[in-house]
């Protein structure tokens, strides 16, 4: 099992709120979560026969089995249930004790909303997103695969098809979720209709022709989107609102929250296919916005994402606002860096830049490599989660034989060779506020002593960068601020200090007394010992040098 990102928030609400009631589509790993994150609760599923009959039966003795609480799964299958919990919560409001989950988000909410309100944390889990799929040892190589392979856990735990596993959750959900609704009666045209809004993922949610085109009403169509967002199949976005901008686009967008499952319902059954699909681009554009909303989701974020589209043309795929902030993001599935793929944010950006006080820009494309322009970042797609802006603070935490290492110097060099530095504190700790241009970062860790550590391409998560440091006796490593490239900078080596110009790649041999370096009286030692000192990476104002032994065997006197 690998870990998953909405585990940091579901830890930070048992320490308030005396239930965690998470909700997400079926087969998105909700179960696996719970159990992972609260080990010590017992299980009860009421998919069960046994236990949901027995809640039915006897709710007050059903929950008396669990005195320290519960995870308690599918409770929508049986909401009065909750009621009885109301009171088990009023009398002990011990934080963390009742975790409920389910798959029906329409049953859970009602439920949740008429007996725990102001009692329950709600979080959601979604499928997984990529930087989650990266942590399996095999994950999709490339675009077309990551497209059609989507995130649902199962297909990347166990390698299945993603056709196959696909074909029998639509079963499942049609048969089975939606016949339960009740609402909807026709379940072959409520299957046709499914397959139409995945034909226009990232279009305009237009109800009267979704409704033209099923042979159904405009209120059914409007009822039967509200049971695939409630399932949590599709999401429609809203268009980006400025007060006193008429000329916006009101209608929202249609969004699918699975990309494999869109490819299955379009009739996707080889990724190749989508190396020429014509729905390649609203497939790419479908995969980066919700990649986005996976991230502010498993952050305990909510709310905050528009796009942007006027009624002169001009239009953006996606904005991200915060209090401060704005982001911009355009997604292009193109595998060539042209300045064309910046042409929406170039026409767009001088509308919002000025709503807050700083804005960054990003077009995500389906190439390789991280480019800085004019107009925005070109980020490739492998690195999509560092278009968005990262929800948690950075942090590089430094260790030595389990042990936290303070003073220790972190360098953190950007894409476009800007840096920041801090320092380690006493838990071995550093922080910095980042950006989303600032990655994907390369993080250098410095420490007199230790061999210097290289993290390339890092994109902090809600985890910090655990650094484990090499001691190597008479070697170590410094950052230098306030230096300029080609100058002299003063290094103390072993309490001896030697000049050495700033040029990456330079190295100058130290000649040491061994009374300046290690103990003299070790066996073997001669007068005098050499040290290579090297410049290992120079910035704009910053510098990485690097010292240590010239020669595994003491120098000989000359």
């Amino acid at each position: 099992m690998i870990h998953r990102n909405l585990t940091a928030e579901l830890d930070r609400a048992a320490t308030w709120a005396p239930s965690i009631t998470l909700t997400g589509p079926r087969q998105s790993g909700k179960t696996t979560l719970c159990q992972a994150a609260f080990p010590d609760h017992p299980y009860r599923s009421l998919e069960s026969p046994d236990d949901r009959a027995f809640a039915q039966r006897d709710p007050r003795a059903f929950l008396a089995q669990f005195p320290r609480g519960a995870v308690l799964d599918e409770v929508q299958r049986v909401p009065d249930l909750l009621s009885y919990l109301q009171g088990i919560i009023d009398a002990d409001p011990t934080p963390g004790r009742w975790i409920l989950s389910g798959s029906q988000n329409f049953a859970l909410l009602e439920s949740v909303t008429q007996s725990l309100a102001g009692r329950t944390a709600m979080h959601q889990l979604l499928p997984l997103s990529w930087d989650e799929i990266r942590r399996f040892a095999q994950y999709p190589a490339s675009l077309e695969d990551a497209l059609f392979g989507g995130g649902y856990p199962h297909i990347h735990n166990r390698n299945l098809s993603p056709s196959d596993w696909l074909r029998s959750y639509v079963a499942t959900y049609i048969e089975r979720d939606v016949r339960a609704i009740g609402s909807v009666g026709d379940l072959t045209t409520f299957q046709r209709f499914v397959e139409l809004c995945a034909g226009r993922t990232a279009q305009l949610l237009n109800y009267s022709s979704l409704a033209d085109d099923c042979g159904i009403s405009q209120p059914t169509a409007k009822a039967w989107f509200s049971v695939l967002e409630a399932s949590f199949i599709a999401f429609h976005l809203p268009p980006f609102s400025m007060k006193l901008r008429k000329r916006l686009i009101k209608m929202p967008k249609l969004y699918f929250h699975d990309t494999g499952l869109a490819c299955w319902l379009l009739g996707i059954r080889e990724s190749e296919q989508l190396r020429s699909h014509p729905l390649r681009g609203a497939l790419f554009e479908t995969w980066v916005v919700s990649e986005v909303l996976k991230h502010r989701t498993h952050g305990g974020r909510s709310g905050g994402l528009s796009f942007y589209r006027d009624r002169h043309g001009a239009e953006l795929d996606l904005v991200v606002e915060e209090p401060d902030d704005l982001t911009l993001i355009e997604a292009k599935s193109a595998a060539t860096p042209a300045s064309s793929l910046l042409a929406g944010l170039e026409r767009v950006r001088p509308h919002l830049q000025d709503l807050r006080s700083r804005c960054d820009a990003a077009v995500v494309y389906g190439g390789e490599d991280v480019q800085q322009r004019t107009p925005g970042r070109l980020v490739p797609w492998r690195l999509v989660r560092s278009a968005a802006p990262p929800e948690v603070e950075p942090l590089v935490q430094v260790f030595v034989d389990g042990r936290p290492v303070p003073d220790a110097g972190v360098l953190a060099v950007f894409p476009d060779r800007t840096w920041k530095s801090a320092r380690t504190d006493e838990q071995g700790r550093a922080t910095m506020e980042l950006l989303p241009r600032h990655l994907p970062l390369t993080v250098f860790v410095a420490k007199d002593g230790f061999a210097a550590h290289e993290e390339p391409a890092w994109i902090p998560d809600e985890r910090a960068l655990h650094v484990h440091l090499r001691a190597r006796p008479g070697a170590g490593a410094g950052v230098f601020e306030g230096v300029e490239p080609g100058s002299e900078v003063p290094v103390v080596v072993k309490r001896k200090a030697v000049t050495i110009d700033l040029v990456e790649g330079a190295h100058r041999v130290l000649e040491l007394d061994a009374a300046e370096g290690p103990d003299p009286t070790e066996p073997g030692w001669a007068r005098r010992r050499r040290f290579l000192v090297r410049v290992a990476k120079v910035l704009d104002g910053a510098a990485l040098v690097e010292y240590s032994p010239a020669d595994d065997q003491p120098a000989t006197n000359p």
